[in-house]
């Protein structure tokens, strides 16, 4: 099959050496073009010939977040008249970064994505509809849109939110799959029970959700996950990526982890030493990009904790698959002598059908200690749940943190922004 690359299905011996000689045209490439790596070879004393295997990436230091928004112009390896469309990701000091992708650049997102759907099964001829936007500089709704066309599916451009025109779209167009935030199936759900909207006999077969997580670690679903298909019975498939790696991690039907794609990216999973972790640990995930043409990026740090999967796939696949996100490195909290992620938060608020929106806010206290303050809407008797909620968090992580009621009218302004991609659940003050 076009879009079931035979390099996924090849030995790992094979696929090793595949990715060595890809890393060997990447490095000679960045050394020609990247004013980035070119001062960072020289600074320190790194000869690229010296750099054969993919063990041999350690002699090269890795890349951050910070370099990209302090250097962001030094990254670009192609002149301006050959950038076709700019998109941004948050930067780490508060403004956004820049990457601009050539027409190459569009021609492998679209090949991602395409190899990437045929994982969650979807087919050429089917119909899918996007709720999430392709505008405002967003990387990942171009992406599925080239994607979906390039495989020969049928594209529904929905964009983001309104439940009535969401229904409205799929029992007009008979969408197969939708590609959605999972949350808002929630918010569809709803609106749908309130309305008299049949929608267990609509034509939606599964969902490809982005941006949270819809598995535990052992790959069972979660409560959000639960609680969609308590009402709703439809696959739901996990997908991962960001605008740096320009490449998604997508389930197969197997749903056993995101499937590694060897030709667009080579992935170590290292520990706070940068030293790969040990079989069957978390570390961040830290990417080379394999044919990026404009931002090419070396060894960089995403920040994102995960778990490599090898056991052997199902599908038929050799490739590693990730495991959900652990939680990012720097929204790690430690709160009176627990280390928390705020998925885990997530999920305990996630289990209870009556918040009807929540966010997370973590700060320093007066004496620099990480402080968590919970803000949720609810139409219960305030006293009594609140007591409830924070009974649930001493069970399950032994913690018990400042609980907040704030009216929905004002708490789902700041979490549905309308200038977000995607709920705004957990913001850092620290």
């Amino acid at each position: 099959m076009e879009f079931y690359p035979d390099i996924e299905r090849s030995d790992l011996q094979d696929i090793k050496k595949f990715q060595e000689q890809k890393l060997q045209e990447l490095l000679i490439y960045l050394e020609n073009n990247s004013p980035f790596y070119q001062k960072l070879f020289k600074q320190n004393s790194i000869t690229i010939s010296d750099i054969q295997t993919l063990d041999d990436l350690r002699k090269i230091p890795t890349t951050t977040k910070d370099d990209l928004q302090q250097h962001n112009d030094d990254f670009f390896c192609i002149s301006q008249d050959k950038i076709v469309d700019y998109s941004t990701t948050s930067g780490t000091l508060g403004d956004p970064v820049t990457f601009g992708l050539s027409d190459g650049d569009l021609e492998r997102l679209a090949y991602n994505e395409a190899i990437s759907f045929v994982c969650a099964g979807i087919r050429k001829g089917d119909v899918v509809q996007m709720v999430t936007t392709i505008d405002k500089r967003f990387m990942a709704g171009l992406a599925y849109f080239l994607g979906l066309r390039k495989m020969g599916a049928s594209v529904v451009r929905m964009g983001p939110g309104v439940p009535e025109l969401q229904w409205d779209s799929i029992f007009r167009y008979k969408p197969k799959y939708l590609i959605t935030v999972p949350s808002f199936l929630l918010k569809m759900i709803d609106y749908a029970e309130k309305n008299g909207v049949d929608y267990k006999n609509s034509s939606v077969y599964g969902a490809v959700c982005i941006g949270e997580s819809i598995k535990n670690q052992d790959f069972t679903d979660n409560i959000l996950s639960q609680k969609i298909k308590e009402k709703w019975d439809i696959k739901l498939f996990s997908t991962y990526a960001s605008t740096e790696m320009s490449t998604a991690f997508t389930e197969c039907e197997f749903q056993i982890g995101g499937h590694h794609h060897p030709e667009l990216i080579i992935t170590e999973i290292l520990d706070d030493d940068e030293n790969p972790v040990g079989e069957g640990e978390n570390g961040e995930l830290t990417i080379t990009t394999l044919g990026v043409e404009a931002i090419p990026l070396l060894r960089f740090r995403t920040g994102d904790l995960v778990k490599a999967h090898d056991e052997p796939c199902g599908c038929g696949r050799n490739t590693m698959r990730l495991g959900p996100v652990v939680g990012r490195k720097q929204q790690m909290i430690k709160y009176k002598g627990t280390t928390l992620y705020p998925p885990a938060m997530n999920d305990i608020l996630n289990d209870f059908n009556t918040i009807l929106c929540y966010q997370i806010v973590i700060q320093s206290d007066e004496i620099g200690l990480d402080e968590i303050i919970i803000k949720l809407s609810t139409e219960q008797d305030h006293e009594t749940f609140v007591n409830e909620v924070r009974d649930h968090f001493r069970a399950k992580l032994r913690v018990s943190p400042k609980i907040e009621i704030i009216d929905f009218d004002i708490l789902s302004k700041t979490v549905f922004n309308p200038n977000s991609r995607k709920p705004i659940t957990f913001i850092d003050l620290r």
